[in-house]
């Protein structure tokens, strides 16, 4: 588990491959929670925090070596409008880490050994609004706008003393800007993860200027995509790893399709362990699954990875 002799993420990807999670809103609701709110996953860090630790345990038990915390659809001003106050906000912001820390020190107490580590989720500013716009990007405000929205959390979030902070499903390349200029100086490393479709960014970007933006940035340790269509990973990998020279992070969707009017998935999964050799070849160090990827999944991930 996590310990000050645990080797950094960044040196563990420049070793070999790391297993990452699944989703974390489809474990909580495999087990009978129900998120259909603005705060999805976020809510129960309020209402049943076990419920979040245990849902890390089913990803750590299964072979993740790393869990992404229940803050993705967590801010400041998602709290606000269900009568949170921002100290309270703050709190459950850096209760995420904790949870997901705990995690690593049960299963640790349960016999597994292998290093773990925590990843602070970041999600865009769209999963603020709750309307989906964090697949089409686009907001109408301004890299210092955006930047100033991101930058409080991100500073509660580092205080909590995560491994990485998982900039994530980022759908536009001016967000990407915003973001990085947010995690300098916070003191922890990042990633920097696209939500994409072909070679582009959710907004229509090409996906070498969205990922060049990070290729000189010190605090990111690795770059890539999530949040999309397996189909859509290999090219991307490729793109990124080229672009960068920095380790590639992948953790696409099951292949199934977000309708966010219907607040449902529709369609059929096309995600299969037999892909991610494909992406490990193209420069894929840390792999792993989003949106309706489980800890089965994760544990086939791993078996492919011959990582244990």
């Amino acid at each position: 588990m996590t310990s000050d002799t645990s080797p950094s993420l960044a040196s563990a990807l420049a070793a070999g491959t790391v297993v990452l999670d699944g989703g974390m809103s489809n474990q909580l609701e495999s087990v009978g929670h129900e998120l259909s709110d603005e705060l999805w996953s976020a809510r129960l860090l309020a209402e049943r925090p076990e419920a979040v630790t245990q849902a890390h345990l089913a990803y750590f038990r299964a072979g993740a070596d790393v869990a992404i915390t229940a803050s993705y659809q967590a801010t400041f001003e998602g709290f606000a409008r269900r009568g949170i106050g921002h100290d309270e906000a703050a709190r459950l912001l850096a209760l995420s880490v904790d949870l997901a820390r705990e995690a690593a020190r049960r299963v640790g107490d349960e016999g597994v050994d292998r290093p773990l580590w925590v990843a602070a989720s970041v999600g865009p500013y769209g999963a603020m609004l709750a309307d989906g716009s964090e697949y089409r990007g686009r907001y109408g405000l301004s890299v210092a706008e955006l930047e100033r929205f991101h930058r409080p959390r991100m500073e509660v979030l580092a205080a909590a003393a995560p491994d990485v902070l998982a900039l994530e499903t980022v759908p536009d390349a001016d967000e990407g800007a915003a973001l990085l200029r947010a995690v300098r100086g916070l003191g922890v490393p990042a990633w920097l993860s696209y939500t994409v479709d072909g070679r582009h960014t959710r907004a229509g970007q090409p996906l070498e200027e969205a990922f060049a933006l990070a290729a000189d940035v010190d605090e990111v340790i690795a770059v890539g995509v999530n949040c999309c269509a397996p189909e859509d990973v290999e090219p991307a990998v490729r793109i990124a790893a080229r672009v960068t020279g920095k380790p590639v992070v992948v953790y696409p969707n099951s292949g199934e399709a977000w309708d966010a009017e219907a607040r449902a998935w529709t369609g059929r999964t096309s995600f299969g362990a037999d892909r991610v050799k494909t992406w490990r070849d193209a420069g894929a160090k840390l792999v792993g699954g989003c949106c309706r990827v489980g800890p089965e999944a994760i544990a086939s991930i791993r078996r492919a990875l011959g990582t244990g």
